[in-house]
């Protein structure tokens, strides 16, 4: 380390660097913002120590499929604690293709507020999309091609990550695999890297493995690091075709292609309620029956499982029936529920949990090397809606359910999953690890008590058992608690 004292230690804490190995007792010492040493320190002068023994010390968790950049936005949600105390230090914002087109912008109204985590931005192929071809059914012209080429351009030399892309949602549907290509092309030409809300989840369209193979047949063609964002097999009839996912991954990789995936650790999705039953249908304009659209309604209702599948997290016209099941809610009104969901869609629809996987997919996935942590989550208001709990619980949850409790993994894979994985796939070259020269992004957390209290019914508990959390060597959580400083940035490639 070199002569002279340091600002701050964590001492007697088990460390877990971030590269999946074991933990092991280490002093780290932060300077400037900068882990500047790790090992014994104990003859080391520091200005504070903290005692982090019977604690762990790891790098701060980074969420590489965030919905929480525009509410960060927000002054009275800018603090993060939510994401804080689940120990992220990082999240990153613009997936599913949606999200501002203007990421200098975006940055320079993030920067206002100061977040109070870190924040990274995706070039929203979908929002590009719509900005120069609206909502139309069609490939673009070459000048159309050539104006969204130009905007993944400009995203990128303003500090994107890459291009995110939302291939079932609207418009993003709209756009054959070979505009995509082009596309990722652009911010291969950066650096970046190309993740996707793949084209299909179950059956819907072309089938999950095909839309699976599509993600790899952008990677080979754009030469671009491809992630299928929050993998999953979505509904009865693709269970068990995660195995299928994972060769074709895993073959895709033996070619020598990075693909890799991310995932949050729940057998429920949330999504809207027309994205799920009518997908690709705009009621103001459908040249349908009811008849027609309800029988559309009722296939989907069988994708995911059925009506007491799908439970709703908010309704900004009917609010009573927020944190019910669709079945409950047809029940209570004497209808058929493709009848009531058409009637909730004409009413302006609402917002969905929508319980579709199987444990041993979820497993199965989570067990790969290759995936990522994610929580497809944002920042919700205490008390708005019944949201999906993965907002507040996600990083908690995987270790205390699937390390400690299940076993599925070990708490070593499961940190780096969440820190030096995610750092280099996106190509955070100085976060993610626990060693000399790296940014002092760090969270200590009590495993005996870190635990995630969201539920699907009461899904606004804040998680518990993080200890500290650092930010660039500046505490935001100090004793588990919040501190008056926001202390995230907005990192730009």
């Amino acid at each position: 380390m070199g002569q002279g004292s340091v600002d701050l230690i964590i001492e007697n804490g088990r460390l877990l660097d971030g590269s999946g190995n074991p933990w092991r007792y280490a002093d780290v010492g932060v300077r400037d913002g900068i882990i500047v040493a790790v090992g014994d320190l104990e003859d080391v002068e520091a200005e504070r120590r903290i005692d982090a023994s019977g604690l762990y010390v790891a790098p701060g968790f980074i969420d590489v499929h965030s919905h929480a950049a525009g509410p960060l936005e927000n002054p009275d949600l800018a603090s993060a604690e939510p994401l804080l105390r689940q120990g992220i230090t990082t999240i990153v914002g613009n997936p599913d293709g949606g999200g501002p087109v203007d990421l200098a912008a975006q940055g320079r109204r993030l920067e206002t507020v100061h977040p109070g985590v870190n924040v990274a931005l995706l070039a929203p192929h979908g929002s590009i999309r719509r900005k120069v071809m609206g909502i139309q059914d069609r490939a673009p012209s070459a000048p159309e091609m050539e104006q969204m080429k130009d905007l993944v351009e400009a995203a990128m030399k303003d500090g994107g990550w890459g291009l995110s892309s939302g291939l079932y949602y609207t418009p993003g549907r709209f756009a054959e695999t070979e505009e995509v290509i082009d596309l990722a092309r652009v911010a291969a030409a950066h650096g970046g890297l190309y993740t996707s809300h793949i084209r299909d989840e179950a059956d819907y369209n072309i089938g999950l493995v095909a839309a699976v193979d599509e993600v790899i047949e952008i990677s080979r063609q754009a030469g671009i690091p491809a992630v299928v964002t929050h993998v999953k097999a979505l509904g009865p009839r693709v269970w068990g075709f995660s195995e299928a996912v994972v060769q074709r991954v895993e073959s895709a990789r033996s070619e020598g292609l990075e693909v890799w995936a991310d995932q949050y650790p729940y057998q429920a999705s949330a999504t809207g309620l027309g994205a799920a039953l009518l997908p690709g249908v705009n009621l103001e304009t459908a040249q349908l029956s009811d008849e027609e659209l309800r029988k559309i309604i009722g296939l989907n209702l069988q994708r995911r499982g059925g009506a007491d599948r799908i439970q709703f997290r908010f309704s900004t016209s009917q609010p009573e029936i927020e944190g019910r099941t669709l079945a409950e809610v047809a029940r209570g009104r004497s209808l058929a529920p493709d009848q009531t969901a058409l009637d909730l869609l004409r009413g302006g629809g609402a917002g969905i949990v929508s319980f579709n996987m199987h444990p041993a997919d979820v497993a199965r996935f989570m067990s790969q090397e290759w995936v990522m942590t994610c929580s497809d989550g944002g920042l919700v208001p205490a008390g708005r809606g019944v949201p999906h709990p993965r907002n507040n619980g996600t990083f908690p949850r995987k270790i205390r359910r699937y390390v400690l409790e299940n076993g599925v993994i070990s708490l070593p894979f499961a940190i780096r999953s969440m820190t030096s994985l995610p750092a280099s796939v996106f190509g955070f070259h100085d976060r993610g690890r626990l060693v000399p020269g790296m940014v002092a992004d760090i969270v200590v957390f009590d495993l005996e008590r870190l635990t995630d209290r969201a539920t699907f019914q009461d899904p606004h508990q804040l998680s518990q058992g993080i200890v500290h959390v650092l930010l660039a060597g500046r505490l935001a959580l100090d004793n588990e608690s919040l501190t008056s400083q926001r202390l995230g940035s907005v990192l730009r490639k």
